[in-house]
């Protein structure tokens, strides 16, 4: 046990002097953990999650594991938002759906500098041609991932629903066979 506090009290005092991690930074940790630091004290870290759990990790874990610090250097950062429509579909019309759905959520980093969203086809899937809505957020915005991709999720449902752009559903064919044969013999019959 004595092990770990003065590990974690050595790895408290590199995060204070490599600055690599700062109050108010948003972070996400290799054990799945997301949030805001609060406080770096010598022990641990308070992190506060978007649903406003306060976590307190040890200093050690921001050291020995992948650490991804969302806003270290700036604070917007390029998200993609998946989504698919049907084979067959005008691309030129899914990607004006999606730059409209794009413009009327209020996520999107504006002004001098910004980047316009842009619309990418990234694959063929099984049921569905796959795109991407690719946008750089407000640093406000970053802090909130779950918030981001729903509202990003529910104008583009919007924008496609206008345009009559289906949304596919997976389809699979089955095909059942009757009467199984075993060594060459006929099933037998229930008559």
């Amino acid at each position: 046990g004595l092990q770990e506090i003065v590990a974690n009290f050595i790895s408290g005092l590199i995060i204070l002097f490599e600055k690599s991690l700062k109050v108010g930074d948003f972070v996400e940790l290799q054990s799945g953990v997301t949030g805001e630091v609060k406080e770096i004290n010598m022990r641990s870290t308070l992190v506060t999650t978007n649903d406003n759990v306060d976590i307190l990790v040890p200093n050690e874990e921001f050291i020995k594991t992948r650490v991804i610090n969302w806003t270290l250097r700036e604070g917007f950062r390029r998200t993609r938002i998946p989504f698919g429509v049907a084979y067959g579909t005008d691309k030129d019309l899914v990607k004006k759906a999606a730059l409209e759905a794009a413009e009327n959520v209020p996520h999107m980093l504006t002004g001098t500098g910004a980047k316009p969203p842009q619309v990418w086809l990234v694959g063929f899937g099984d049921s569905s041609l796959d795109f991407e809505l690719v946008v750089w957020l407000r640093p406000e915005s970053v802090k909130r991932p779950a918030a981001v991709l729903a509202d990003y999720n529910w104008a583009i449902e919007d924008a496609l629903r206008k345009y009559g752009i289906e949304i596919p559903f997976p389809q699979r064919d089955l095909h059942i066979r009757s009467g199984l044969h075993r060594n060459g013999q006929q099933p037998e019959s229930d008559t």
